[in-house]
C-alpha cells in the first residue's frame, strides 16, 4: 500500500536511494490499515523536477503487512540501482571556503553531504587553503580510485580542478601542454560542480540552474555532459584553458578593473562594468580564424543546446572523420584561414553560451556545449548608445547579432595579436608570421599612444594580449546532463516520462 496521493512515474535512473522505514504509530489512521497489529514499510527516494530546471529529493513509503514480499521489493529495487554502473561510488571533494559569500563549507556539509550519504557515496572531502591547493593537489593524489571530483565553489574553483585534472592527465600519457598542435587525451573523470560562488555560469550553462541541491542529485544519478575545452597558447608557452569566456576588450577590461576592488563583493563587477561602459574604449588588432566546418550547426541558427543535442553528437563524429582523414596538417593548411583586422570594443569567444540569471540567453544562445568548436563574436568600434543596444539585448529574446557592427563566426581555433603587441608577440606562430607581417607598418608601435586590453579567461587575467587558441572536443566530462526542454506542465513531464519507460 502507498499513501502518496498522486501518481508517480520514476525511472531507475532517478532514484535515489531505498531504505526499511520503521513504521511510525501516529501514520496508522489511514482506512483499514490501522486496524493491522504489524505493519512492514520501506521508503524509495527520488528525483523530482520543478520549475527552472530545480530538482529536488522527494520521497514515497510503501507499506506491507508481509514482511517477506516487503524484504523482496527492497531488495530487488537495491540490486536495480546497483546496476546502474554509471554512478559515482566514491569522490573526492575540493571546498572553496573563501568563495562567493564564504557559505561553501556551510551548503555542502548542509544541503549536499546528507544527500551523498543517503545514496551511499563515500567522499574524501578537501578544505582548500590557498590559490591553486587543489589544482596541486590533483597531481599528488591517486585519482584513479575515484569516480569523480567535485569542486564546492563558483567558477574559479572550478577552473582550478578542470586545469588539476587535465594537467594531471596529459602529464601521465606523457603530452607536452606547450604544444598549441597536441592532440590532448580526454579526462574521462568526471568533474561535478555544487555552486557556492560570486559567479557560477557553468554551472547555470550545463544544467540551466545554480541550484546546490540540485547540482548535488545531477551528480548521484551519475549524469554525463562532455564538455569543450579551449586551450589558450601564447609562443608555443601554454597560458590557461577556457570552457565558457575569453573575452578582449570590453569584458576584459571590466575583469582587469574589478579585480582592484574584491573588497566590494559581487557589486564590483556592475561598478567596473558601468565604468568600463562610459569610458568605451576600443582596441585594434588582427583575428585569424579557422571555420569550424565539421559543424552541423550556426551560431545564428536558434538551435539551443539541450540534453541529447544532436548537433553535439553529429558534429563530434564528422570532426572524427575529419580528424582520421586529413590529421592535424588539415588544420594548418593556410587557405583554411580568414584574416580580419579592424578596430573593436569587444573580441569574444565562447564554448558555451555563458548564459547566467541576467542573461538567461547568454552571450551566444546557440553555441554548443560538445561540438568541437567556439563561437568568436567580434564587436567592432561604434557608438557608445549602438554598443548599450548591443548589450541589453544579452537580456531578451531579440536576435543579440543583428546589428550592422557586429559579426559572429564558429571557429575550431583562431589568433588575435594586437596593434601594439611588440614582434615577438605577434609571432605567435609561423603561418602568423605571414599573416600579421605587414599589421604595423603603417602604425609603428613606437608612436602609438592607445594601451593593450587584458584577455579575460573564464574569470582570470592573461598577461599576453597575442594569444592562440584550440578548440578540443569533448575534452573533459561533467556530472550534469546539459540543459532539459521545459515542460509546459507537470501532465507533459509525466507523459514523457511513461514514453521514455515504454
Amino acid at each position: 500500500y502507498c499513501a502518496h496521493t498522486e501518481n508517480c512515474f520514476v525511472p531507475i535512473s532517478e532514484i535515489i536511494a531505498v531504505e526499511e522505514t520503521e513504521f511510525n504509530k501516529k501514520q496508522r489512521n489511514i482506512g483499514r490499515w490501522h486496524k493491522m497489529a504489524k505493519l512492514h514499510a520501506f521508503t524509495v527516494y527520488y528525483v523530482k523536477t520543478a520549475r527552472n530546471h530545480r530538482w529536488r529529493c522527494s520521497d514515497v513509503t510503501f507499506w506491507c503487512v508481509d514482511e517477506h514480499l516487503c524484504n523482496q521489493w527492497t531488495q530487488a529495487l537495491k540490486e536495480l540501482l546497483e546496476m546502474q554502473k554509471s554512478r559515482p561510488k566514491q569522490l573526492l571533494v575540493y571546498i572553496n571556503p573563501y568563495g562567493g559569500k564564504r557559505q561553501g563549507k556551510r551548503i555542502y556539509e548542509q544541503k549536499v553531504a546528507p544527500l551523498f550519504s543517503l545514496a551511499s557515496i563515500s567522499t574524501d572531502v578537501v578544505i582548500t587553503e590557498h590559490a591553486n591547493h587543489a589544482k596541486d593537489n590533483l597531481f599528488e593524489v591517486n585519482i584513479y580510485k575515484y569516480d569523480g571530483v567535485v569542486c564546492v565553489g563558483g567558477d574559479g574553483m572550478f577552473s582550478e580542478v578542470m586545469h588539476g585534472l587535465i594537467g594531471r592527465m596529459q602529464k601521465d600519457s606523457g603530452i607536452d601542454q606547450n604544444n598549441p598542435k597536441a592532440s590532448l587525451v580526454q579526462c574521462n573523470i568526471r568533474i561535478g560542480i555544487i555552486p557556492a560562488g560570486s559567479t557560477d555560469c557553468i554551472c547555470y550553462s550545463t544544467v540551466g540552474i545554480s541550484d546546490p541541491v540540485t547540482s548535488a542529485l545531477h551528480i548521484i544519478v551519475g549524469d554525463c555532459q562532455p564538455l569543450d575545452v579551449s586551450s589558450v597558447h601564447h609562443n608555443n608557452m601554454f597560458l590557461k584553458y577556457s570552457v565558457s569566456l575569453l573575452g578582449y576588450g570590453f569584458y576584459g577590461d571590466i575583469l582587469k578593473d574589478s579585480e582592484k576592488k574584491r573588497w566590494m563583493g559581487p557589486m564590483r563587477y556592475d561598478y567596473s562594468g558601468l565604468k568600463t561602459f562610459l569610458s568605451h574604449h576600443y582596441y585594434e588588432g588582427t583575428i585569424a580564424y579557422q571555420p569550424a566546418k565539421h559543424t552541423h550547426g550556426s551560431p545564428r541558427d536558434k538551435e539551443s543546446c539541450r540534453t541529447g543535442c544532436y548537433i553535439c553528437k553529429k558534429s563530434e563524429k564528422q570532426l572524427a572523420e575529419q580528424t582520421k582523414e586529413h590529421g592535424l596538417k588539415h588544420e594548418e593548411s593556410e587557405e583554411d584561414w580568414k584574416v580580419i583586422k579592424g578596430k573593436f570594443l569587444a573580441i569574444n569567444a565562447v564554448n558555451m553560451s555563458c548564459a547566467c540569471p541576467r542573461s538567461p540567453k547568454g552571450l551566444s544562445p546557440a553555441a554548443h556545449l560538445a561540438d568541437g568548436s567556439a563561437d568568436l563574436i567580434l564587436v567592432r568600434k561604434c557608438s557608445r548608445f549602438d554598443f548599450l543596444r548591443y548589450l541589453v539585448r544579452h537580456t531578451n529574446q531579440d536576435d543579440q547579432f543583428d546589428f550592422p557592427f557586429v559579426d559572429v563566426y564558429r571557429v575550431k581555433c583562431f589568433q588575435f595579436t594586437s596593434k601594439l603587441s611588440e614582434d615577438n608577440e605577434s609571432n605567435v606562430m609561423d603561418i602568423g608570421k605571414k599573416r600579421f607581417g605587414q599589421f604595423c607598418r603603417d602604425h609603428p608601435a613606437c608612436c602609438c599612444n592607445i594601451v593593450n586590453s587584458t584577455w579575460n579567461c573564464d574569470g582570470e587575467t592573461l598577461d599576453s594580449s597575442a594569444i592562440e587558441v584550440r578548440v578540443h572536443c569533448q575534452l573533459i566530462k561533467l556530472f550534469a546532463r546539459g540543459i532539459e526542454e521545459n515542460c509546459k506542465d507537470e501532465a507533459a513531464y509525466s507523459q514523457s516520462r511513461i514514453e521514455q519507460l515504454l
